[in-house]
């Protein structure tokens, strides 16, 4: 089957700008492009226009994303795909084809948190392939340095857990950084202890030998991507958001059918796209 990047499409402000990101995203990683509206098959069709009019704006949303995708990336392969079943199956079902999924999330006017619908949610922990959620309003510029935003990508973060660095996320977050020309920020954090008992080694200092150990390999992979190292004490989510400030992505990895205290935390209240990776 054909590698290629998948954007839900449902007629929201938020869909339309994940599509365009995607769209990006496929011509950065030379994939082609699905555009995917579920048609939900448990909405009846009535023949009556304000009962049927969701259904039918969602359709026309799917055609104007593709016409309007098509101009602005010209060489860009893309395919609208409408799909009949209930809205969270079979967007898991698209994702288990797709090498990326992207969706939209909406911003809270004045306040620094994101509403992610349930079904976003659910589809973000489950899917077999990686998640991406972009905030409504997010613009190519906001990916570059600059303020015409026509620079070098801004950094790309990651979140890594030293108990469980898998090569899966390393692997996304390394490629993505390679694919932008960008510099890769890893970050690693720990709650407690926060000052080591005399016979203990300093903590700070373990976390920081660690962390360098682990990403050894990994620079030898990608020698030309710069590589920024960080261990901090504090609450995983609050410094991850933090740290993604100025970011053009931000790289966070969950395990099994779930997501993490961290994972909710950032995907809520962080300001640029935030992939979300499965690993065992």
């Amino acid at each position: 089957m054909q590698r290629h990047i998948t954007a839900g499409i449902d007629g929201s402000r938020e869909s339309a700008d994940a599509a365009h990101w995607a769209a990006r995203e496929a011509e950065r990683r030379g994939l082609p492009l699905n555009l995917l509206h579920v048609d939900d098959e448990a909405a009846v069709r009535t023949d009556l226009p304000a009962l049927d009019a969701p259904g039918e704006r969602g359709r026309t949303a799917l055609e104007q994303a593709a016409v309007q995708l098509a101009y602005c990336h010209p060489t860009l392969e893309i395919h609208p795909v409408t799909a009949l079943g209930p809205p969270t199956a079979t967007i898991l079902e698209a994702a288990a084809t797709s090498e990326i999924l992207a969706l939209g999330s909406r911003g809270f006017t004045g306040l620094a948190a994101f509403l992610v619908g349930s079904v976003a949610l659910e589809v973000t922990a489950r899917a077999a392939c990686p998640v991406v959620l972009v905030r409504a309003g997010e613009c190519p510029q906001d990916e570059r340095q600059g303020v015409s935003g026509t620079g070098a990508y801004r950094p790309v973060v990651l979140g890594l857990d030293l108990d469980h660095p898998c090569d899966d996320l390393l692997v996304y977050a390394f490629d993505t950084a390679a694919g932008r020309r960008a510099p890769l920020h890893v970050w690693h954090t720990w709650a407690v202890p926060l000052v080591p008992s005399a016979d203990a080694e300093d903590p700070a200092v373990e976390k920081a030998h660690a962390l360098a150990a682990v990403l050894a390999p990994w620079r030898r992979k990608f020698p030309e991507t710069e590589v920024v190292e960080r261990t901090v004490h504090g609450r995983a989510g609050h410094q991850l958001v933090m740290a993604s400030t100025g970011a053009s992505l931000l790289v966070v990895g969950r395990r099994a059918d779930r997501l993490g205290p961290v994972a909710h935390s950032v995907i809520h209240h962080v300001l640029c796209p935030v992939v979300v990776v499965p690993h065992d």
